[in-house]
Parts: structure tokens; C-alpha cells; sequence
């Protein structure tokens, strides 16, 4: 079992920043990938960023180059850095562990957090 809790989420004006953070606690040497999913008002939750535990990391197209996912292995933390920040950023942000535990089977699972909210005011 893995649990996981965001922080950092707020109110930024264009142009702005932030830096969530996703602390996992339980079973963390199970999480293969990490990764930050938004769920923006009328859209489809979205793949934002990820990491895995070999520290390969993919962005959506939307956020390269003003989005970094990083991790501290130490705090078990992943962290999500937000630069240049648009009004089309807005919307809660849900950290994702995937996880795989190799017992006498293979067993693969999926957590999320509760979200944080970010809003960019234009």
C-alpha cells in the first residue's frame, strides 16, 4: 500500500511560480513511476509529468521547458517546480505512484493522492 499527499497547490498570477510536492509513504520500494496528472474544469485528467526510479523523466508538450519533475529518494518526495505559469495551468494536480511487487506473482498497482488546487489568474 502506498499513500501519497500533495502540497504546494495556491493562487499565482500569470507568469508566476510554484513547486508541489508528493510525499509516499507505505510500501515505496515498490513505486517504479511517479508522476503528476491535472484535472482542469470541463477537460480529461491529463499526464503532466513523470519520473521513474531510474530518474527518466517525460513532460506533456504543454509544459516543456517551464514544468521540472525531480525527486529527493531521502524524503521520498517528488516534486513538481512550475515556471512561467499560464491561466490554462489552472486545475487540481494529483500525484500518481505505480507500483509493482514481485512475490510469487507480479502484481501491478495504481495510487493517487486527494490533489492539490492551482489557479493562475491572469
Amino acid at each position: 500500500q502506498v499513500q501519497l499527499v500533495e502540497s504546494g497547490g495556491g493562487l499565482v498570477q500569470a507568469g508566476g511560480s510554484l513547486r508541489l510536492s508528493c510525499a509516499a509513504s507505505g510500501s515505496i520500494s515498490s513505486i517504479k513511476v511517479m508522476a503528476w496528472y491535472r484535472q482542469a474544469p470541463g477537460k480529461q485528467r491529463e499526464l503532466v509529468a513523470g519520473i521513474s526510479s531510474g530518474g527518466s523523466t517525460n513532460y506533456a508538450d504543454s509544459v516543456k521547458g517551464r514544468f521540472t519533475i525531480s525527486r529527493d529518494n531521502a524524503k521520498n518526495t517528488v516534486y513538481l517546480q512550475m515556471n512561467s505559469l499560464k491561466p490554462e495551468d489552472t486545475g487540481v494536480y494529483i500525484c500518481n505512484a505505480h507500483t509493482i511487487v514481485v512475490v510469487t506473482a507480479i502484481y501491478e498497482r495504481f495510487y493517487w493522492g486527494q490533489g492539490t488546487q492551482v489557479t493562475v489568474s491572469s
